[in-house]
């Protein structure tokens, strides 16, 4: 609103007071409006308090049902029903053994194939396409079951036990915002804090690197407090913070009961995990994925976990289905011995991972025992999702090559054996591993129309409310049922209307009947549609309908789709299919489908190619510009939201005075594995483009600056683009106007990380772009005024490249 404009907002003043004289004040300057108390008040107001009465009840916190439990819920992320020790797999997990033991087992858990939409169904009990959570936030789509928010409509457990007397506490991964809004400046409104938890600290992303997280702290960015070097992982540091909430609510408010949702970066890419876990595997994955599969699936049948005579499907059961071969699976025995031996590697690093991670709640159960909680606390150990298969045929030490289009070397990974899964690695196993830890199922992650992708572990612990001990459960159910489950249990209802907006109706069924039930018992559950990126199937009383059509895949054509059908209930791994021999059934199911889709907005379905969904134009806050001016002692920004140099020219110009002691970083973008930095070491300028962790890093600097204020920079002129999508051109140095360095450099062109490393003025945070300097390595002894950043052009986007990083990352 302009002060020119003299007949607007002038004018508009005006005539709010004329409105006031007329409709609000009287001679005495008073209005003639009575504040009235709340409806809820019971008391007596009058002139002196002394003849007043007061009723403290519209004020009292609710308090939770008498004896109501507390709640920790375990969600891994990236593991089939075939990883894990309580289901017969190589990977022990000695706390959910133990679990296992004091509570059920669950077989035949499922959930929507992916992790962003399962979390959603977890928060509200409903399918993932009324939550807006069609697939992973990034690939919203506008339409009323994808738009990547979950509306008002469907409010979160977390806020019905927040009113009803629980403490809520959310640790670990998030990947519930909006991406454009992962800033510290967007809105919050889909931050943890504003649904109904009232404490948070992880990661909001689909992913971050396990020795140098992106955290959030509540409503704000914050660093680790230590690094690897001295012992920091992201397992221990969640498990550190999940006590710390804990103790400090047993403090002050031991009545209240207290729900916990702790989600750790495990098992998903990076492949994390501290040298003597991943030693405990040498040699464990030798036999390689193929033979792991036959093993598994008679260990699972020995154990209970699945019927006797269950066969294996194959590992390649879609193969000519598939638009691009990425979800192939390379036999074992066509791989050279290099590749089986860092294959083997890379199984031993993932087991590793699970099990540290598995050792770290081990300390939060621990806790519990001790201090008298564990009993009347209900333990559902869970993951979200099949076996990841994002690591491609090959896998990677280095995911960020894959994601820039950039290709990996076999001679080069082995260079980093000996260390994977340590802070110089950034590793995904291959293809292979997602479907031996996926067995005996076909596919894995993304696939949701086979239990691969669906068919997850589940263990569940109440030694108060669950007398059966160590017990197998067979009934059918899915990650919607949770939701009704802890509801029954903390004797509360969804209500039918949430702070004046009328619910949809929860879309799961208790499983709590289970508790006291016997292993083979019919479950309630009637019906489970699924539907994951154009791949889409039914359960319905025992029986599975699974349409051909692979996620992803740009073939279209719906209406076309063949569909197999299997007898579930009779052929667990769905291995046979019925369609021909029961036409009828069949129909029956697809019929259902459709209906269900209706019911919860599934429609139109999507399995567009992820470079096209990538160039969806989605609505943000913050439109993208040219010029971009960053101030120190401001906490990083995400990726997401920095200024874009992707394929263009750019140039990087800070304000500073100098003195004879000033060193560190100005300015960094990125990490060890792809991203720049402009920084004074030994008092010189230096810059580094460290492409995609390859060494030697592009570097650049100056002769000694004497003290004295300066405007320093640098320069890249775009001048080709490579065959791997790289830009080539010209970087130079400044100090004030005079060029005093020039090089070639090349830059990638996909995003520096998938870890949340982001752009940081006057330090670098978490792990360090440039070998040059270590972390955070803070500007120090001179002054940092601002440093500014402009690009010219269009940038270079790889849309398939950042395709694969999204899709990887989820």
């Amino acid at each position: 609103m302009g002060i020119q404009s003299r007949g607007g907002w002038v004018s508009t003043l005006q005539t709010g007071f004329l409105l006031l004289l007329l409709i609000g004040c009287n001679s005495k300057g008073k209005t003639d409006t009575k504040a009235e108390p709340t409806s809820d008040f019971q008391g007596k107001i009058a002139l002196d308090v002394r003849d007043s009465e007061a009723d403290w009840a519209p004020y009292t916190p609710k308090a939770a049902p008498k004896d109501a439990p507390n709640i920790l819920f375990v969600l891994y992320d990236d593991t089939g029903l075939a990883a894990w020790s309580p289901y017969g797999g190589a990977i022990n997990m000695p706390t959910m053994d133990k679990l296992a033991a004091n509570g059920l087992t669950y077989t035949q858990w499922h959930t929507t194939a992916l992790c962003a939409p399962t979390r959603s169904t977890i928060m509200t009990g409903r399918n993932h396409h009324l939550n807006g959570m069609a697939s992973i936030t990034e690939t919203a789509d506008g339409f009323p079951g994808a738009n990547g928010r979950i509306s008002e409509e469907v409010a979160p457990l977390s806020k019905i036990l927040q009113d009803n007397g629980w403490s809520t506490f959310w640790v670990g991964k998030n990947h519930n915002v909006p991406e454009q809004d992962v800033a510290a400046g967007a809105t919050k409104k889909q931050w943890p804090l504003q649904m109904g938890w009232d404490r948070f600290y992880g990661f909001l992303g689909g992913e971050t690197n396990n020795w140098y997280p992106d955290l959030v702290e509540d409503n704000h960015f914050v660093e680790a407090e230590y690094g690897p070097e001295d012992g920091y992982h992201l397992s221990k540091d969640l498990a550190d913070h999940a006590l710390e909430m804990i103790r400090d609510q047993q403090a002050t408010n031991p009545s209240r009961p207290w729900y916990m949702w702790f989600n750790p970066g495990a098992n998903h890419a990076p492949h994390h995990a501290p040298m003597e876990y991943i030693a405990k595997y040498k040699g464990k994955f030798d036999s390689g994925y193929d033979a792991y599969r036959e093993w598994v699936t008679a260990r699972m049948v020995e154990k209970g976990i699945l019927p006797e005579g269950t066969k294996n499907t194959p590992i390649n059961p879609m193969r000519e289905d598939m638009a691009a071969h990425i979800d192939d699976v390379r036999p074992w025995d066509s791989l050279s011995a290099d590749e089986k031996i860092l294959f083997a590697r890379m199984a031993e690093v993932y087991a590793g991972f699970s099990e540290y991670t598995d050792a770290q709640i081990g300390r939060i159960i621990d806790y519990l025992e001790e201090t008298g909680q564990l009993e009347n606390t209900i333990v559902l150990y869970a993951a979200d999702n099949g076996a990841s298969g994002e690591g491609s045929p090959n896998g990677s030490v280095n995911e960020n090559k894959l994601f820039n289009g950039y290709p990996d070397e076999l001679s080069e990974n082995l260079k980093y054996l000996e260390v994977l899964g340590g802070p110089e690695t950034y590793n995904h196993f291959p293809t292979g591993w997602a479907s031996a830890f996926s067995a005996p199922f076909k596919m894995f992650k993304r696939y949701a129309q086979y239990a691969g992708g669906t068919n997850d572990p589940l263990v569940i612990s109440w030694p108060k409310g669950i007398k059966a001990r160590g017990e197998i459960r067979h009934q059918y159910h899915h990650s919607v049922d949770i939701v009704p489950t802890l509801l029954e249990v903390c004797g509360l209802e969804m209500p039918k209307v949430y702070k004046g907006v009328e619910q949809l109706p929860l879309s799961g069924v208790s499983m709590a009947y289970t508790f006291n039930a016997q292993p083979n018992d019919p479950t309630q559950k009637k019906i489970q549609y699924y539907s994951m990126l154009g791949s889409r199937g039914i359960w319905k009383e025992g029986w599975k309908a699974a349409a051909i059509h692979a996620p992803l895949s740009g073939k279209g054509n719906f209406d076309k789709d063949d569909w197999e059908l299997y007898h579930v209930d009779e052929d667990r791994s769905e291995s046979t299919d019925l369609a021909e021999t029961h036409p009828e059934k069949l129909e029956e199911l697809i019929a259902a489908w459709y209906d269900e889709a209706e019911k919860n907005n599934v429609l139109p379905l999507d399995d567009r190619s992820a470079v096209e969904v990538l160039g969806i134009k989605r609505p943000s806050s913050e439109p993208a510009r040219d010029r971009y001016v960053y101030y120190p002692n401001t906490a990083q920004v995400p990726e997401g939201v920095a200024v874009n140099i992707r394929g263009r020219s750019y140039k990087i110009l800070a304000n500073v005075e100098l003195t004879n002691a000033s060193e560190g970083v100005l300015f960094a973008h990125g990490s060890r594995f792809g991203g720049h930095s402009l920084f004074i070491k030994e008092g010189k300028l230096f810059y580094s483009y460290n492409f995609l962790g390859i060494q030697p890093e592009q570097v650049m600097a100056s002769k000694p600056l004497s003290p004295g204020k300066y405007t320093l920079g640098m320069e890249f002129i775009k001048e080709s683009q490579g065959e791997n999508g790289e830009t080539w051109g010209t970087a130079k140095l400044y100090v004030n106007e005079r060029e005093v360095a020039q090089s070639k450099i090349r830059t990638q062109p996909g995003k520096f990380t998938l870890s949340g490393d982001g752009l940081c003025v006057g330090y670098d945070s978490g792990d360090a772009v440039s070998n040059l300097y270590p972390s955070p390595s803070k500007f120090r002894n001179g002054k940092l005024d601002f440093v500014a950043v402009t690009v010219e052009g269009t940038p270079y986007i790889d849309l398939e490249a950042e395709a694969k990083r999204v899709m990887m990352s989820q």
